[in-house]
């Protein structure tokens, strides 16, 4: 706890700093090499907490009544790792990234706050101290958003962030207020004494999850995200899409399994079904993509569906009294949100350095740069098989403990259950058949094939500090992968305290190997697979070059004939037509008009695509609409009398009181 109380004004300091040097060469140096020590700190104080008891910590700080109360337990521990490592990486990677910023001023003083502010909730005790940083997160991430608010589109990602963060805000201050009830406890041992009824829990839960679904991404909540990565610098992308997100599910456990105290098992029915929902929904945007940002954007609000499928078997099995269930489940969605902390920044890294070298996010601008950038390419591509979920990689390892949850599930009298648990099973197993689609799709279009456009053929390789950042991550893909049980082993104080039963032991396995319940019923061993899988790769290549005849280059084959151009290589949109013609015709009433001149006519051919938003279309516009059209007939109010600004007053004054009376 020190150490956390340390560094969070650490952090304000080089925020601080950031603002008098963000000018100065040394300023990017002294404030993203400040924020990698300081979240080295963080790192280790997260390690401290998982096998450390239970710490509390006051601070004359906040409302005079009430102070500031930090609580450093194994779940904040856990997810203190989760920001020491996403922040330290993306710190690291902006150490070089960072020299091909415009606008140093609008970055530098508003990363380490981001970082201070996301501990901050991470460590609070009472609400006002989690409002306070969550709010702060919020204000700081939308500063970083609009660094460079004059380019297309970002100005309007911003506000439409923002709107989004406010409203997670005010979900999560309904939530609190009511689990303080009438008594008005703030402080998070108030509330887990308080035990509401069984209907304010359920408003409780449904705040809760609009709350922290906001800022995780839920479908139909996740329409800031495609805005803001994309408009964000690369490494805030990273820490926004890696980390934050994680903070939002941090909130949710928080309220949820901890200070609610036990649930019903509709509620593990509810999230289920938002998580299933937001899995299949998230990677099917991600492959009408043609932005690589959107389309890791996308691929976020897609792992967070399956972190919180995670969550609601835990909150199903829990409810049900199946403990080793309930500890299976919610290991495996934490296990996954640390995953997915690891490849979505490596892959933002990525993104990052595609960027600086092209000057492009259009997938079918790229091409070719397997050879002009040696590096990033491996990097990403390594992140990519770990977010498509392939063996020996993390994103493997945790996916199959997710799924091994949804198969161990007992018989269950409870109908909702029985009906969305193997929903869910498939739902998973869609997601993932998908998102390995996706990923070879961008991997093949970006770095395969010939350059198409002239920025790719000039492109060069990144720096140094951005490609250690990448490659570390890359080996942190397969260190979890091949070494899975290190990780559950580690998360077992957090299933415990939240569960009361953890997953069995699993660095007592030989060979380690992973067993969800027993090795008798299943089991999964990265490292032999690791071995098979070099193993196979390393005979192949032995035999090819000991048969073949040397090596040949020559131009691509081009259909018999030799014309050059780069128009007639497989793009990311035919890539993706057959899946769109099976999925999105009806998910997002996507259409395509095709203009075909006849025989003797000059004119090109031309086909047209749309795809629309549904969400978008069908919410969030006649929302906006409403809105404004509220707002304008409101705008008369400023032209009132006194006398009825006072008749108005007090008319919310009598009606708040009845509130009041009603609620007591």
């Amino acid at each position: 706890m020190t150490e956390v109380v340390s560094i969070v004004p650490a952090l304000f300091v080089l925020a601080l700093a950031g603002v008098l040097t963000a000018r100065l060469p040394a300023g990017r140096v002294l404030i993203y090499g400040g924020s990698l020590v300081l979240c080295a700190g963080l790192l280790l104080a997260g390690f401290d907490a998982l096998t450390s008891p239970v710490q509390h910590l006051r601070l004359p700080l906040g409302l005079p009544w009430i102070g500031t109360n930090l609580r450093l337990d194994a779940l904040s521990g856990f997810f203190l790792i989760i920001l020491g490592l996403g922040g330290g990486g993306a710190s690291l990677f902006a150490l070089g990234y960072g020299r091909h910023e415009h606008h140093p001023e609008r970055v530098l003083p508003f990363f380490p706050a981001f970082l201070a502010a996301m501990a901050i909730v991470l460590v609070a005790d009472d609400a006002f101290t989690f409002l306070f940083g969550w709010e702060l997160m919020s204000l700081t991430s939308w500063a970083l958003v609009m660094a460079h608010h004059g380019e297309a589109g970002n100005a309007r990602a911003g506000f439409v962030y923002l709107i989004m963060a406010t409203f997670s805000g005010l979900a999560l201050l309904l939530a609190f207020g009511m689990l303080a009830g009438p008594l008005g406890g703030y402080a998070f041992d108030s509330m887990r004494a308080a035990h509401p009824g069984m209907g304010t829990a359920a408003v409780i839960l449904v705040v809760a999850l609009i709350g922290a679904g906001s800022k995780a991404g839920l479908v139909p909540l996740h329409v800031w995200l495609p805005l803001a990565h994309p408009a964000a610098p690369s490494h805030v992308s990273a820490l926004m899409s890696g980390v934050m997100t994680k903070i939002a599910v941090y909130g949710f456990i928080r309220i949820v399994f901890d200070l609610l105290g036990p649930n019903q098992w509709w509620a593990g029915t509810v999230v289920l079904a938002l998580g299933g929902i937001t899995a299949v929904l998230g990677v099917l945007h991600a492959l009408m993509e043609r932005d690589i940002k959107r389309l890791l954007a996308y691929s976020t609000v897609e792992n967070i569906g399956i972190v919180f499928i995670g969550l609601g078997l835990a909150l199903a099995f829990r409810a049900t009294g199946f403990q080793a269930g309930a500890a299976l489940a919610l290991t495996a969605a934490l296990f996954h949100a640390l995953n997915h902390t690891v490849f979505k920044s490596l892959l933002f890294f990525g993104a990052g350095a595609v960027l600086n070298a092209t000057g492009a996010r259009d997938m079918e601008t790229m091409g070719g740069l397997i050879h002009r950038m040696p590096r990033t390419s491996f990097a990403f591509l390594a992140g990519c098989v770990a977010i498509a979920g392939l063996p020996p990689l993390n994103g493997f390892a945790s996916e199959w403990l997710t799924l091994q949850a949804i198969l161990v599930h007992p018989e269950m009298s409870e109908w909702g259950l029985k009906l969305m648990i193997p929903v869910d099973g498939a739902a998973l197993a869609l997601a993932a058949a998908l998102a390995a689609a996706c990923f070879v799709r961008a991997f093949g279009i970006v770095f395969l094939g010939r350059p198409r456009s002239e920025a790719a053929a000039q492109a060069r390789e990144t720096d140094s500090w951005s490609a250690t950042a990448m490659l570390g991550f890359a080996a942190l893909c397969l260190l979890a992968g091949i070494f899975p049980g290190v990780a559950i082993d580690a998360i077992a104080p957090v299933a415990r305290g939240l569960t009361g039963a953890r997953m069995p032991e699993q660095l007592t396995d030989a060979w380690m190997t992973i067993a969800p319940v027993a090795a008798s019923r299943s089991s999964y061993n990265g490292l032999l697979v690791f071995g098979f899988v070099t193993a196979s790769i390393l005979l192949t290549v032995a035999v090819v070059h000991r048969l073949s005849r040397g090596v040949r280059r020559g131009p691509a084959w081009d259909c018999g004939f030799p014309d050059p151009t780069t128009a007639s290589q497989y793009s990311g949109a035919s890539f993706a037509q057959p899946l769109r013609r099976v999925f999105a015709t009806v998910v997002f009433q996507a259409g395509e008009t095709v203009t075909m001149p006849p025989p003797g006519d000059n004119r090109p051919a031309s086909i047209v695509r749309r795809i629309r938003d549904p969400i978008w279309d069908t919410l969030y516009l006649p929302l906006g609409r409403g809105v404004g059209w509220v707002a304008d007939r409101a705008n008369k109010m400023q032209f009132l009398t006194i006398r009825r600004y006072l008749g108005f007053v007090f008319g919310a004054l009598v009606v708040l009181l009845m509130a009041l009376t009603i609620w007591q």
